[in-house]
């Protein structure tokens, strides 16, 4: 799979979630501080990560600031992308089940690596639910993508 990964700071946790998913196999796309001459701010690096993920030439993102609000906040105003900060892996799982989540956002203050790892876990094992209410719901979102607020 491909990841778009950003941070606006070079961490030991963001540079361990880059190894983490290389060792899962994944191709990683790096953005900001984890990119040489790469723009490490926190909307910048963002906002390139999530618009890889809505133009399809990544799977997925990763991304990351010290609360991991902005980072959020940031991607989520790319159309098509459904950005979801987790904390732990409970939130991880029901991010990618009832949300249909396709950019993980982290905090890199809150974040530890024995914790990264249950969230990782919980990610990449969640699917999107296929019940009517949960999709119905992800497709209302898709209509706002669009500034429509009706079905």
């Amino acid at each position: 799979m491909r990841i778009a990964v950003s941070s606006d700071m070079d961490e030991p946790v963001a540079r361990f979630l880059v190894a983490a998913l290389r060792e899962r196999g994944h191709e990683v796309r790096p953005h900001g501080a984890l990119r040489p001459g790469g723009d490490p701010q926190w909307a910048v690096c963002s906002e390139a990560a999530a618009r890889e993920v809505a133009d399809g030439t990544a799977d997925q993102a990763v991304v990351c600031c010290w609360t991991g609000t902005g980072a959020s906040i940031a991607a989520n105003k790319v159309p098509g992308v459904r950005a979801a900060l987790c904390t732990d892996a409970y939130t991880a799982d029901g991010a990618r089940r009832w949300n249909d989540a396709n950019v993980l956002a982290l905090s890199l203050r809150l974040t530890s690596q024995p914790l990264l790892t249950e969230i990782l876990d919980a990610w990449f094992a969640g699917e999107p639910s296929a019940d009517a209410e949960d999709r119905q719901n992800v497709d209302r979102v898709r209509l706002l993508d669009h500034g429509k607020t009706r079905m």
